[in-house]
C-alpha cells in the first residue's frame, strides 16, 4: 500500500476521538534520514518512531565523508538538541514545534508469534519492531525509500510508504513553454505593438508560448509576471559563439539564458536536445564578449555510469579531466563553430589560458561563496534536493546559475525520475519571478541519437 505523505501528515483536530483514530506511528528507515535529514520533522500531529537500529546505522555512516554522512551527521545532531534542550523524555516522547511527537524506541524483541523473516539483517529487525508496535495496539506506518522493505512489510498487513516530501512528477513536469491557438488580429496586434494582454489564464512567470491562427500566423512570446502581458524574446542580431537555434524550444532556452534578470534557468531534455552546449555558448558570450560575469564555472557530479574504474592518479585538475571530457568536447565544438575549421585548438588554448573558465566536482563546492559567476551545474539529475539547494545557496551578488540533466537518465542509485533535485527544483521554483525552465524534447545531435533517446 502506498500513501501520500502529505495526506498522511494531516492530524483530524474536528474530535478527541476522531483524534486518537487518526493519530499514527510513523516509523522512519534510516535511508529517509540519509536522504532528509530534516524528515522527522514534517509528520505533523503524529507520532515518529526513531528505533535504536536507525541510530546505530547513522552512527556508522556519520564518518563518510560524502553527503551520506553530512546527512547523517545532522539528523544525529538534530535528535540531539532535542534531548539537549531538556524538552522532555525521548524515550517516552518529545512533541516539537513542527507537530510530530518524536520517541526514540529502544527495545529489541528477539522473536514474535506470527513473525515470518529471519532477523539476518537490519531491515527485517526493523520489522520486527514494527509488527511489534502494531501488536501493542499502534497504528503503525514504516516509512522507507527501500522497495523490497515497504514490499516485505505490505506482506505481513504492515502499512507503508516511501518518503515522498520531495518528490515531483517527472511526467507531469512543468514544460516552460506552451501553445496556443489565437485569432490573427492577436498575432498582428503583437507584432504591432510589441506586446500583448494576457490571453490564457494560468500562465507562470517567464513562461514561454506559440501562438498560432488558423491562417497559419505564428509568434512566439515569453509572459512577464510583472506587466501581466506577452512580449517579444531578445533580439539576436548574430549567433552565439556559433550557435543558432535549431528549434523554438533551443530558441526559448537562448532568451532565458540570455537574460541577467533571470539568475537561475533550469533545462531539462534527453540526450542530444544541447542543453550543456547552449548554457556553455551563452556562457562564453556573457563572459567573454559582453563582460557581464567574471568567470564561468562548470560542475558535474562524481556519479560514473556502470562499474566505477576506481581512484584515478594525478592531481585535482587531472583527476577532473575525465569527468569534464564532455565539457570540453563542448568548449572545441563552439571554438571550431566560431574561429572557423582548424582554428578552434588556438581559441581553445586562449580560453584555458585566460583562468576564465573552471572546472569543479560539485563536491568541493560547498562553503564557497560565488558571486558574479556564470555557474552551469551538468547532469543535475544526479544530485539529492538537499545537494542541489546547497548548491544554489553557494550563488553570491550577480551570479547565474543554470542546471541541466535528463531525470529519465540516473546514474544516482538512491534517486529515480520523480526525487532527483533537478525534479524538485523545476517543481519548487515554477512560480519564482527570478527563475526560468525550459523542457527540450526534440534531440538534435544526429539522427541516430534521435532515434536512441525516443526507442531505445
Amino acid at each position: 500500500m502506498k500513501i501520500s505523505p502529505q495526506s498522511a501528515f494531516q492530524a483530524n483536530n474536528s474530535h478527541s476521538e476522531e483524534k486518537s483514530v487518526s493519530r499514527k506511528t510513523f516509523v522512519i528507515d534510516t535511508n529517509v534520514l540519509v536522504h532528509d535529514p530534516a524528515s522527522i520533522k514534517k509528520f505533523k500531529d503524529n507520532d515518529v518512531v526513531i528505533p535504536l537500529i536507525v541510530l546505530e546505522e547513522l552512527d556508522g555512516l556519520k564518518r563518510h565523508a560524502d553527503e551520506v554522512g553530512k546527512n547523517a551527521r545532522e539528523a544525529i545532531r538534530y535528535i540531539d538538541s532535542l534531548k539537549m534542550q531538556k524538552k522532555g523524555d525521548l524515550h517516552a516522547g518529545v512533541t516539537i514545534p513542527e507537530g510530530p511527537k518524536i520517541r526514540i524506541h529502544l527495545e529489541k524483541p528477539d522473536r514474535i508469534d506470527g513473525f515470518p523473516l529471519p532477523l539476518d539483517r537490519n531491515s527485517n529487525k526493523l520489522l520486527l519492531m514494527c509488527y511489534a508496535l502494531k501488536k501493542a495496539g499502534e497504528s503503525v506506518v514504516i516509512v522507507s525509500k527501500d522497495f523490497v522493505t515497504r514490499v516485505k512489510a505490505e506482506a505481513m498487513d504492515l502499512e507503508s510508504e516511501d518518503y515522498e516530501n520531495t518528490k515531483v512528477s517527472y511526467t507531469a513536469m512543468y514544460k516552460g513553454l506552451r501553445k496556443l491557438e489565437v485569432a490573427k488580429r492577436d498575432i498582428d496586434l503583437f507584432y504591432k505593438d510589441g506586446t500583448l494582454p494576457l490571453i490564457d489564464e494560468g500562465f507562470r512567470p517567464n513562461e514561454y508560448a506559440v501562438l498560432t491562427s488558423p491562417e497559419n500566423s505564428s509568434a512566439v512570446c515569453k509572459y512577464n509576471d510583472r506587466t501581466k502581458r506577452l512580449e517579444p524574446l531578445l533580439q539576436m542580431n548574430r549567433d552565439v559563439w556559433g550557435l543558432q537555434p535549431l528549434n523554438v524550444e533551443q530558441r526559448c532556452a537562448l532568451d532565458l539564458l540570455m537574460r541577467d534578470d533571470i539568475p537561475l534557468v533550469t533545462l531539462v531534455g534527453p540526450a542530444g536536445t544541447g542543453k550543456t552546449l547552449l548554457a556553455l555558448a551563452c556562457g562564453m558570450r556573457k563572459v567573454f564578449d559582453e563582460a557581464v560575469y567574471s568567470r564561468i564555472l562548470v560542475s558535474r557530479p562524481i556519479v560514473p555510469l556502470g562499474k566505477d574504474i576506481g581512484y584515478l592518479p594525478g592531481t585535482k585538475e587531472e583527476k577532473l579531466y575525465h569527468w569534464m571530457q564532455p565539457i570540453y568536447d563542448n568548449l572545441d565544438f563552439l571554438c571550431s563553430a566560431t574561429n572557423g575549421q582548424g582554428n578552434g585548438a588556438a581559441a581553445m588554448e586562449f580560453i584555458m589560458e585566460s583562468k576564465k573558465i573552471e572546472m569543479e566536482a560539485v563536491t568541493y563546492i560547498r562553503g564557497r561563496s560565488l558571486p558574479k559567476m556564470y555557474i552551469i551545474i551538468d547532469e543535475a539529475q544526479n544530485l539529492t534536493p538537499h545537494e542541489i539547494k546547497t548548491v544554489v545557496s553557494r550563488a553570491g551578488k550577480g551570479t547565474k546559475v543554470i542546471l541541466t540533466g535528463d531525470p529519465t537518465q540516473i546514474d544516482n542509485p538512491y534517486l529515480d525520475a520523480d526525487s532527483n533535485g533537478l525534479s524538485y527544483t523545476v517543481g519548487r521554483l515554477k512560480n519564482q519571478r527570478i527563475y526560468g525552465h525550459m523542457f527540450l524534447e526534440r534531440t538534435e545531435r544526429s539522427e541516430l541519437a534521435s532515434i536512441a533517446a525516443e526507442i531505445l
